[in-house]
């Protein structure tokens, strides 16, 4: 027992510092990420020096087994560079906020006629007019001078409805005879028929917000800033929420990326522009012969073209825009794969990261595709460790003690996980985390390799758009990786517990069973992921605002283009299907009465304690539906989940598994 207490020193250490220190500190000061954020790697070479004195080295040389320990370390290795990478990283944070007010009161204290052109660019492929609409309304809806602002729908698909739609909202409308070189090439040819000072870059299903124009331009201010990119939120549930039945109490996947790592990465000057909800200096376009088309991530390779020529890009960490999250796990894995394949394709330009002249060493290491060179394989050689020590009794270390490996291991995953927990408190949970992680594995680490050896075999792929999902599918595949994981891990669990079966035998057996145990509830998370849930495409927004249903008070508690749900306090004057609805800033207009439900709510703040729940379908046109396309989309709502409830994620995850693994 005392072995074992000296054993948990390290980790006790570990969590006195996080609890005393970290958990007390501002996560946006960056002498407090500097110094969680060094401790974490002290504990991770402390860990590292073990493993290759204590745990390699001393390994017998010859037979399967060493040559299994010594690639099991190599990938430690990679996984220890990437966290080191990481650390770095994230030890600094920069909020732009006060930077933008301050310089917005310098860049429009001009006169109109003095401000800078913008043309905003929304190319376009394969999407449908109710993707499209709110894109181009919300771009005519800019808060910025009309005669300095145009908008240029880049249409390659050719169509002739589309035409005749931006003729009637007065946005121009731009083809050219062929599709080659994809995005990157339908906005090089966007450049020959613009002349804007800045480019303004929309994805067909981003719309942005009023005041985006108003927040971005005045960055460039300084000369040598070449792109401002802001975040990208969604409007709708990605189908990693959707799937594990968590739309309401877990942030969509992108999160981690735009709310905690990309300021980060700005801090540092290698933030990178992310395609849509970015803008760009026209002058730095042209310096670098327009956006490269050598690569299918045209936005980073565009980034690296112009760090060559001596730009910075900046991140403005605000919600200015909105869009289309990935609608299903079929568009879901398109546009990782496209995004993974693109960054690998940079190791092997003349402007990327390798060879690219005039950026730095630390921009060059950045700038490496690192976490998608390594973290699927990392992914994947957990998953293999205790199976092929229960199947083959291979060792994947040479062990000597439990209480070196607690010693060791342990205060490793502690202090990287609570650092997690403290640096990203609202968007990460380990088990999880690991989970989404996991699932992706089975189809991007074949990507990875592919891209390696053919870096460009694979063609662009537009992300699908506005298709939904509206009856139940299911990732076969994927599934099928994490059902056969699972048998085996299982299978090689009871192999080993029947003493006439088993052939493992000493202290690691302990540590297998744990390992093998952690992963069995990671797939299981994992597996929940496969089995598509049916969803509407557009999602309401949730309101909470004075409404008018005939001459009866209530509430809006929900609101989209095609619906709404007031509560009332009374049913008595409703005799007809057909009601006039009367919004804040809308003239009334017909809508008709679908069901009506009631629940305990009130319907005001202080209103009466029982709601008759209108559900109201209406159908607008014209001036009257752009306007709501305004109302909704432009800056007003939003989906955000603020925290993450750890219990109610927890206790849906375990009856979604339970419920799941009977009906199977």
């Amino acid at each position: 027992m005392v072995q074992y207490l000296v054993a948990l020193a390290p980790t006790f250490a570990v969590l006195a510092f996080f609890f005393l220190g970290p958990f007390n500190w501002s996560r946006h000061h960056t002498w407090t990420r500097a110094v969680t954020c060094a401790f974490v790697a002290a504990i991770a070479l402390r860990y590292m020096f073990w493993r290759l004195t204590e745990t390699v080295l001393p390994y017998p040389d010859g037979g399967a087994s060493f040559y299994w320990v010594w690639i099991l370390f190599i990938v430690e290795i990679l996984a220890c560079v990437e966290v080191i990478l990481f650390l770095v990283l994230m030890s600094r944070y920069v909020d732009r906020s006060a930077e933008a007010d301050r310089l917005a009161r310098v860049f429009f204290a001009r006169e109109q006629r003095e401000l800078p052109t913008v043309d905003v660019f929304i190319p376009t492929y394969n999407e449908p007019l109710d993707v499209l609409e709110r894109t181009i309304i919300g771009a005519r809806s800019l808060d910025y001078p009309a005669d300095k602002l145009n908008v240029y729908v880049l249409d390659d698909q050719r169509r002739d409805w589309l035409k005749a739609y931006c003729e009637e909202k007065k946005v121009i409308h731009v083809t050219r005879g062929d599709n080659s070189h994809a995005k990157a090439g339908n906005m090089n040819n966007g450049l020959k028929v613009s002349s804007g000072d800045f480019i303004a870059i929309f994805d067909a299903d981003f719309v942005p917000y009023r005041h985006f124009l108003r927040r971005t331009l005045p960055f460039f201010c300084d000369d040598s800033i070449g792109i401002v990119q802001t975040p990208q939120h969604f409007f709708n549930v990605d189908p990693v929420q959707s799937n594990l039945g968590l739309e309401n109490i877990w942030p969509d996947e992108q999160r981690l990326f735009f709310d905690e790592i990309a300021p980060s990465r700005d801090a540092w000057d290698v933030s990178f522009c992310c395609g849509s909800c970015s803008i760009a200096r026209r002058k730095a376009v042209d310096a670098i012969g327009g956006f490269p088309t050598e690569s299918i991530t045209e936005d980073l390779l565009t980034t690296l073209s112009m760090l060559n020529k001596g730009y910075k890009t900046r991140y403005l960490n605000e919600r200015l825009s909105m869009g289309l999250a990935a609608e299903n796990l079929t568009g879901y894995f398109v546009q990782r794969e496209r995004w993974c394949q693109g960054g690998i394709q940079t190791l092997y330009l003349y402007n990327g990261p390798l060879r690219g002249p005039g950026l730095t060493l630390f921009q060059r290491i950045m700038f490496l595709p690192a976490s998608w060179l390594v973290q699927y394989l990392v992914r994947f050689t957990i998953l293999l460790v205790p199976i092929v020590y229960l199947w083959f009794g291979l060792l994947p270390l040479y062990f000597t003690d439990i209480a070196d490996y607690v010693s060791h291991q342990v205060p490793l995953l502690a202090a990287y996980f609570l650092l997690m927990l403290w640096i990203t408190p609202t968007r990460y949970l380990p088990v999880v985390s690991s989970a989404v992680g996991t699932f992706a594995t089975f189809r991007m680490f074949p990507t990875v390799v592919s891209s390696l050896v053919r870096p460009f075999g694979k063609p662009f792929r537009v992300t699908p758009k506005g298709s939904g999902n509206e009856s139940n599918q299911f990732d076969r595949y994927s599934f099928t990786w994490i059902a056969s994981i699972v048998t085996v891990t299982v299978l090689g669990l009871l192999l080993n517990v029947v003493p006439e079966t088993s052939h493992v035998q000493g202290q690691f057996s302990p540590v297998a069973a744990w390992w093998s145990g952690i992963n069995i509830v990671v797939l299981l998370i994992a597996s929940l992921i496969c089995f598509e849930k049916p969803r509407r495409l557009f999602h309401a927004f949730k309101l909470d605002e004075p409404a008018v249903v005939d001459d009866v008070s209530g509430q809006i508690v929900s609101l989209a283009l095609d619906k709404a749900v007031v509560a009332v306090p009374t049913m008595a004057r409703f005799q007809s299907k057909s009601v006039m609805l009367k919004l804040h800033g809308f003239a009334p207009f017909k809508a008709e009465l679908g069901q009506v439900t009631q629940r305990g709510r009130s319907v005001s703040r202080s209103g009466d304690k029982q709601a008759y729940y209108l559900h109201l379908y209406f159908e607008l046109s014209g001036a009257a539906r752009d306007s709501m396309i305004v109302k909704l989309y432009t800056g007003q709502y939003s989906r955000d989940i603020r925290d993450i409830d750890k219990v109610a994620v927890s206790l849906n995850l375990l009856l979604r598994s339970f419920g799941r693994t009977r009906t199977l």
